[in-house]
């Protein structure tokens, strides 16, 4: 392939959808960044105190995880206080953690899935594909408060230890954010360090983690907020479109770049390219799903919305994918994905907020369900 046929690939295949995608993510991420500024996210918070009851967690707990839902590094940071000082012990946090995961996913519907994403895909794509995500988060979650119910019992918790700064009357007297800055402050840092921004968010813990610069935002909002007269409707539209352009020089030029090359390698490199869809070709045969499948997980496992981008011209009547076989192959690219992102990723943030033993289990624990849930939903759209 020549020069000029590689900028025709750029100029007549890559830009124009580019282009067009990204008005349409500028439209849906204004409006749902519109929507967590007008507090929408947090009406999610009424849901959590009843599961981590049921769950025979106390209301501190409760606390930590509809925390979560706004600020994913508050929340662990407040379940990382409540496990050092004894009011949990080691399976209530990892119960605790599990019933996060729904919470953690929350945020992301108005961040990335629905702004992003389903803009990508299209509506019938976007929509099957973001209920899967958020189908096997709330799985994952009320296994957790099952877990709860069965195994945990008082010994397992003391709410006499909790800290003043997390106590419950506390905590609640100003809308379910801790009251300590101090607090937060450790969590933002020992997370920050640790933790790079990224593409998606799996409703898992370990897709909370990639969205932790935009969670140390909000948890710094929420810390500032307690000061502060609230936010009058152009502060608040400010803070949307300050949000939505940030989003924008972050998606655009990784989409630009992500699948240019992929393009390019396709059509100049095709051994290069069929080499690394090979590995995921025993998979993706074992599911029954198409040929161009493995193409798609490979790109997933460089990055996801790209992946999605990659995929979403294959579906339909003149396309190798129909609705239900493109979202099978995103989850399972998601699989790999999750893999990578574990390495680069998740296991820092863990230890970081953890250490290494306890962030271990906890890593361990999420990667066994987010296995076994996707494992699930493969087989309900697959039969």
């Amino acid at each position: 392939m020549s020069d000029a046929s590689i900028l025709d690939v750029v100029l007549g295949q890559v830009l124009p959808r580019v282009l067009t995608v990204t008005a349409l993510i500028a439209v849906g991420v204004t409006l749902a960044n519109l929507a967590v500024e007008f507090g929408v996210v947090d009406r999610v918070r009424g849901f959590a105190e009843p599961l981590t009851e049921q769950a025979n967690l106390p209301a501190e707990a409760g606390v930590a995880v509809v925390t979560t839902a706004a600020s994913p590094t508050a929340g662990y940071g407040m379940l990382a206080t409540l496990r050092d000082s004894g009011t949990l012990d080691d399976r209530a946090t990892l119960v605790a953690v599990t019933i996060n995961t729904f919470f953690g996913f929350v945020q992301h519907i108005f961040t990335f899935y629905v702004p992003v994403l389903i803009p990508i895909l299209g509506l019938e794509v976007g929509l099957m594909y973001v209920g899967a995500r958020a189908a096997i988060s709330l799985a994952i979650t009320l296994t957790g408060v099952l877990a709860g119910a069965l195994f945990l019992s008082p010994a397992n918790v003391d709410p006499d230890a909790t800290p003043a700064d997390l106590a419950s009357d506390d905590a609640r007297s100003d809308g379910g954010h801790p009251a300590s800055d101090d607090t937060l402050d450790e969590a933002t840092d020992s997370t920050d360090e640790a933790t790079d921004s990224t593409d998606e968010a799996t409703g898992s813990t370990d897709e909370a983690t990639g969205s932790t610069d935009e969670a140390t935002g909000s948890t710094d909002e929420a810390t500032d907020s307690t000061d502060e007269e609230p936010a009058s409707l152009r502060e608040r539209a400010s803070e949307a479109f300050d949000s939505t352009k940030s989003t924008l020089r972050r998606v655009v030029p990784r989409l630009l770049v992500v699948y240019s090359l992929v393009l390019v390698v396709v059509e100049r490199y095709p051994a290069v390219f069929d080499a690394v869809t090979g590995l995921a070709d025993p998979l993706t045969s074992l599911l029954g799903l198409p040929g161009a499948a493995a193409g798609v997980v490979a790109v997933f496992a460089v990055d996801t919305t790209s992946g999605a981008f990659f995929i979403a011209p294959l579906v339909g009547p003149d396309g190798p994918f129909t609705p239900r076989t493109a979202v099978a192959t995103m989850l399972v690219g998601g699989i790999v994905s999750f893999a990578v992102s574990t390495f680069k990723r998740s296991i820092p943030f863990q230890y970081g907020i953890w250490g290494a033993s306890f962030g271990s289990k906890v890593v361990a624990l999420n990667t066994a369900l987010k296995v076994v849930f996707i494992g699930i939903a493969l087989a309900v759209l697959l039969v």
